[in-house]
């Protein structure tokens, strides 16, 4: 049986010292090479889950594990090496370039105080290019729209050059052409030996990307597995708690509600 890359055993974690659970007993494996879909109604615990993965949050109970490495055994400059985000927004209270923004993803590479070299900036050009953004280099990242924000965030965590790659909802301010290229980079980027974990409130999103899935609601996980025994018209149902027919139209998989 293969090691999963990032796994939760019997995870315990709620905000406060006497705030409500959010996790009781979660145990969840992520195995490498996989993209896996987070689906969940809101307050699942989805972007809690990618925030313990990351170590930004400490669990109260069980462990956390990295390539079988309890992950509180690493170094927060090994983490940023191995792990990327791309978190739902962002608020930037400076006018950074986008190249200057971007660059911000070789810190974990970097010595204190060190400033990036030229291998860097290539890097961080590199990455800007790969999710349509070449030439914008000197642009402000004050002035751009919410989706091309969310693009230069999917390339601030491209220069880290992670294994483990999470999304948080990183679909929900594109417009169609960005989303579609945004769905072929990921696909590339699992060729490229990069796991991929994604929240998401697009069940299609799930359907056109994902190898697993995992379905959350209130703080548990309902059922994980390959997609084709989970994206299914009960299993959604049961999730989200109202009823959901899966339908097949030209040859895609797309969800009905209502």
């Amino acid at each position: 049986m293969n090691t999963p890359l990032l796994a939760f055993r019997n995870v315990r974690f709620g905000y406060g010292a006497n705030g409500k659970a959010v996790f009781g007993e979660l145990t969840l494996e992520i195995a490498a090479g996989t993209v896996t879909a987070i689906l969940g109604p809101n307050g699942a615990g989805k972007t809690t889950l990618l925030h313990l993965a990351l170590g930004w949050l400490k669990p109260q109970g069980g462990q956390i594990t990295l390539r079988d490495r309890p992950l509180a055994d690493y170094g927060r400059g090994e983490l940023g090496r191995l792990i990327g985000l791309v978190p739902q927004s962002e608020h930037n209270p400076f006018e950074y370039s986008l190249l200057e923004y971007v660059l911000l993803g070789r810190a974990p590479y970097l010595k204190p105080l060190e400033m990036p070299g030229p291998e860097d900036v290539r890097i961080a050009r590199d990455a800007l290019a790969r999710v349509g953004l070449a030439g914008w280099e000197g642009r402000s990242i004050a002035r751009l729209s919410g989706g091309e924000r969310q693009l230069v965030l999917i390339a601030r965590a491209l220069t880290q050059g992670p294994r483990l790659l999470l999304l948080d909802e990183p679909t929900s301010h594109l417009d169609l052409g960005n989303k579609t290229r945004l769905l072929a980079l990921l696909r590339a980027l699992v060729g490229q030996s990069v796991t991929i974990v994604l929240t998401t409130h697009e069940p299609e999103v799930a359907a056109g990307l994902a190898t697993h899935l995992v379905l959350m609601r209130g703080g548990q996980v309902l059922e994980t597995g390959p997609l084709p025994d989970t994206f299914r018209s009960d299993r959604l149902s049961a999730t989200y708690g109202v009823p959901v027919e899966v339908a097949q139209v030209y040859g895609r998989q797309v969800v009905l509600w209502g």
